[in-house]
């Protein structure tokens, strides 16, 4: 269980989000709302990769008491990822392997499964848009996490590898992780075991 409390996010001063109290569940949550609304900053608050005012709890560990310890629970691939260019995409996966302690071999999968064999072992400042988003979800699915957060995970990925990230997130659903992420693209959502939905709007997240 997810839960925030007081949590503010600020930009010069300017309050971006503003949430008094909220408690997300298990599942898979799909978190709407219009561009600027704030739902990618919500997930990089949750994700503890930036600062924010207030208390954000995962599995009873508290992020700013126990850090380490809240984002081993932690998954997060960005919209548009950005990795240093002279790293090659098996530098990150090996990166990866280490610190969450997983298996090799099911990243050798994750690498099949997505369709970057061809490429993972070059230097990331070579790849396209689509083949760096595919490096990201290999990765947000690498070792055993609490919480996968995905910012819009469908955009600039083929037919077919939509259809491998469904079939994915099915999977770790049913091994008891939890998902939390944002679409603008609302076709995948009757094949996905829906939870709830979440709306960012007016400075806030909540319920819809």
């Amino acid at each position: 269980m997810l839960h925030l409390s007081s949590v503010q996010k600020k930009y010069s001063q300017r309050i971006i989000l503003d949430i008094p109290d909220l408690t997300i569940g298990e599942g898979v949550h799909w978190l709407k709302g219009s561009n600027g609304s704030g739902k990618s900053t919500f997930l990089k608050m949750i994700s503890g990769i930036i600062p924010f005012e207030g208390t954000i709890a995962l599995a009873n560990i508290n992020l700013k008491k126990n850090g380490i310890e809240y984002r081993r629970l932690v998954s997060y691939a960005e919209a548009e990822p950005l990795f240093p260019e002279f790293l090659t995409g098996e530098d990150l996966i090996r990166f990866y392997n280490s610190v969450r302690k997983s298996d090799p071999k099911y990243a050798d999968a994750l690498i099949e499964k997505f369709g970057i064999s061809s490429y993972y072992k070059n230097p990331v400042g070579t790849y396209s848009s689509g083949m760096a988003k595919k490096l990201s979800l290999v990765l947000a699915f690498i070792g055993k996490t609490n919480f996968i957060l995905l910012d819009e995970p469908f955009v600039t990925l083929d037919v077919a590898t939509v259809q491998v990230l469904i079939e994915n997130i099915k999977e770790f659903h049913q091994q008891g992780c939890h998902f939390i992420f944002t679409s603008h693209q609302s076709p995948e959502m009757n094949v996905l075991p829906l939870s709830s939905e979440l709306i960012a709007q007016n400075g806030t997240v909540c319920f819809q």
